[in-house]
């Protein structure tokens, strides 16, 4: 059953009609949009517009950025940034046919997913725990469970190292951020057309147009309605986003944005593990009752965005962000447990859990230069307001007329049916409550260029971070008690440092150092943790030390290193003086080597990947089955990936990639192996003419059977077969 709370709207069984309808427009008038269009009035002579930033095609054929804002709150240099950042390039998942951020991770050094429950974008950076809150969209954040699209995306930041000094609370390891598509005079008429194996069927549309000087639009769109490689799986989801900008005077402009999204599929947690290592079982076998609408996930979302920019002239600059987002998400699934010592059975549990979330964001940003003698200042003060309001409802499934929480059925056929009943209070785990988060953060940055050769940046970031928990229950077993109050709260003040020296030892060649602090506050990703024990412990801490070189070795080729160690503090574990966790200790500790390269070798050449060592390793016991010296879930040793695209000429191009992982473990218990694998992808691209375009992609070509993620010892997801993908764009 589906838990319905009034006064919450329930989710549409699939995408909506007139968000349909709305990306047909969309497509339709980015193919016959008459270019009379284009001869808006225009404003008069005398009027000083402001200038706009705009990006040649020609940009959108590279794998490199020269420069990002969202690393360091303004636009610098990637050369010049002492950080490891990662920018995933609109081309890059075009040439990929990229369509999640599992498949923007792959690419990525230092960064991999787990499993999520089959229900989210679970990353786990630089070999701290997965984390589900540290995504943010155009530097605001975007901290709610689901998979995330690349419809209305420009590009996608991959930030490893904490980057609480910038992006708040978390980040602990790193941050993705996407930066989306926006309105900018351009004139866009774009849509591509995906059709696939295992019925992968995808619209994406983009149209962009100036009405006049003043005024321009631009309006993204995505339906997609699939099917997948496991059993009984389907996808369908929809998406749409306007944006429009206005120049409304000499030095202020002004861009307003609203998305829709909604995301309906099947949800599957995979494969249980034996005798230490992932079941052998076919890629589309499913534990539990195998009827979709008994395991499902499902997203609506509506996000209002604001963004004022004004230049008061002497170097003087003032952004101001707001973003309001109401997220709707529910999920139900079966679970699979450990086999039998026989070999014969194996238990399935379930549960569901709705999660309400309206989140309010503000940011204002000032930076200015300041020129003392032959030393160069860009300064940066700024100030987020926030306020994160949840209800969660999370309810245990029951077996046997509701008799029972768990099930064993036959390993030989684990997905029979399965009748059940949804109740609140099945098991501990199980909550009705409501929290409000509170957040004001304060910051301030100085970037320092002492000569041409050396630049300093040191910034210090203070949040006032307030949450408060009520539970709603008032009888059973989750009722409130004296040792579990109906009302718990946290006060945190957290202070994010960073500190990096740079040094050019030549104009296209730059070594550094960095030194950065992250918290997380008890509340957890979701903001609901708190627990009558855990509300006064001190926030969890994470330190990152990090030696880098970046090389341009051409003006479109960009090769960097990294050399780290992360400590993951105060990590709460059970004291034996109380029999609670109270205790708070050095919980883990990675050692990691980073090495990405990407743009264009020669040409006709483009190339992205990298590699990574992590070393991830608890230096405290924090449970029975999670001992010192155990290696972190979900982090490979070693981790390789390399895409390369090579165009004959004009017309024709073929891609090459190769990913490896090594050996992983499923859970801290270092129990269950999750096995290295190769895997290799293909592509095949064709100009028709400089309008249309025809893509292949094949995805795991040798039709290599490897298990691609986990979330815990009998949690495992295979990875797909061979698949094709066939894509179609037209562009004007």
């Amino acid at each position: 059953m589906n838990p319905i709370r009034p006064p919450h709207t329930s989710f549409p069984t699939r995408p909506t009609s007139t968000a349909v309808q709305a990306l047909i427009a969309v497509a339709a008038f980015a193919h016959l949009a008459p270019a009379a269009a284009q001869t808006a009035p225009a404003a008069p002579d005398n009027k000083t517009l402001p200038t706009v930033r705009v990006s040649a095609d020609a940009e959108n054929d590279k794998y490199t950025v020269k420069s990002i804002s969202s690393a360091v709150k303004t636009d610098t240099a990637l050369l010049d940034t002492p950080q490891t950042v990662t920018v995933i390039t609109e081309a890059l998942i075009k040439d990929q046919a990229m369509q999640s951020m599992a498949d923007v991770t792959r690419y990525v050094p230092g960064i991999g997913m787990a499993n999520g429950e089959g229900n989210r974008d679970s990353p786990v950076f630089r070999g701290s725990n997965s984390a589900s809150g540290d995504f943010y969209i155009d530097g605001v954040r975007d901290d709610v469970e689901y998979y995330r699209d690349l419809y209305n995306v420009e590009r996608v930041e991959a930030l490893t190292g904490p980057n609480a000094m910038i992006f708040g609370r978390g980040g602990s390891g790193g941050v993705i951020n996407r930066v989306t598509k926006q309105a900018n005079w351009r004139t866009v008429r774009a849509a591509d057309l995906t059709l696939g194996s295992y019925k992968n069927r995808r619209l994406t549309a983009d149209v962009g147009q100036a009405l006049n000087d003043t005024v321009a639009f631009r309006v993204t769109g995505m339906a997609e309605d699939s099917g997948g490689y496991q059993r009984d799986f389907s996808l369908k989801r929809s998406g749409i986003n306007p944006t429009v900008a206005i120049r409304a005077d000499r030095n202020t402009s002004i861009v307003l944005g609203f998305e829709h999204f909604n995301d309906e599929r099947t949800t599957d947690r995979g494969i249980p593990s034996r005798n230490g290592r992932p079941l052998d079982l076919p890629v589309d076998a499913f534990f539990g009752d195998p009827n979709p609408d008994g395991r499902q996930t499902r997203l609506k979302s509506n996000a209002v965005t604001g963004v004022i920019d004004h230049d008061f002239g002497g170097g003087v600059h003032l952004t101001n962000k707001t973003r309001y987002t109401d997220y709707d998400k529910f999920y139900q699934n079966y679970n699979a447990g450990a086999v039998n010592a026989a070999g014969t059975l194996v238990p399935i549990s379930a549960y569901n859990n709705h999660q309400w979330r309206k989140n309010f964001f503000n940011q204002t940003d000032v930076t200015f230069d300041v020129v003392s003698g032959s030393v160069k200042h860009k300064i940066l003060v700024g100030m987020e307001l926030g306020q994160q309001d949840t209800d969660y409802l999370r309810m245990t499934g029951k077996f046997n007329n509701g008799t029972v929480t768990s099930i064993n059925v036959p390993l030989a056929t684990p997905d029979g049916p399965l009748p059940t009943t949804y109740v609140l209070g099945g098991s501990t785990a199980d909550r009705d409550g409501k929290s409000k988060a509170k957040i004001a953060g304060f910051y301030a940055q100085d970037q320092i260029e002492l000569s041409p050769q050396w630049q300093l940046i040191a910034g210090l970031r203070y949040d006032s971070f307030k949450l408060s928990y009520h539970n709603n229950v008032t009888t059973g077993i989750l009722a409130p008690t004296a040792t579990a109050p109906a009302n718990l709260s946290s006060d945190d003040k957290l202070l994010s440092p960073r500190a990096g020296v740079l040094f050019k030892a030549m104009p296209s060649l730059s070594l550094y150092a960095n030194y950065s602090i992250a918290s997380f506050p008890r509340g957890g990703d979701q903001l609901s943790s708190l627990t009558n024990v855990n509300q006064g412990l001190k926030p969890e801490k994470f330190v990152n030390t990090e030696f880098g070189a970046k090389w341009e070795i051409k003006p479109d080729l960009l090769a960097t290193l990294a050399v780290y160690k992360l400590d993951r503090k105060n990590v709460a574990v059970t004291n034996p003086a109380t029999g609670i966790a109270d205790q708070l200790v050095d919980g883990a500790r990675t050692y990691g080597v980073e090495l990405g390269i990407g743009g264009n070798v020669t040409r006709d050449w483009s190339i992205n990947g990298g590699y990574a060592y992590q070393d991830a390793k608890l230096k405290a016991t924090a449970s029975a089955t999670a001992l010192a010296g155990a290696t972190v879930q979900n982090v490979p040793r070693n981790t390789f990936s390399l895409w390369n695209r090579y165009d004959f000429n004009s017309s024709l191009g073929a891609g090459l990639g190769v990913i490896r992982r090594g050996d992983s473990f499923t859970s801290t218990s270092n129990a269950v192996v999750l096995p290295a694998y190769t895997r290799v992808d293909a592509a095949l691209f064709y100009a028709i003419n400089t309008n249309y375009k025809v893509q292949l992609n094949v995805e795991n070509l040798t039709d290599k059977k490897y298990y691609a993620v986990a979330n815990g010892d009998n949690n495992i997801t295979p990875g797909s077969p061979r698949a094709f993908k066939v894509m179609m764009s037209v562009k004007y």
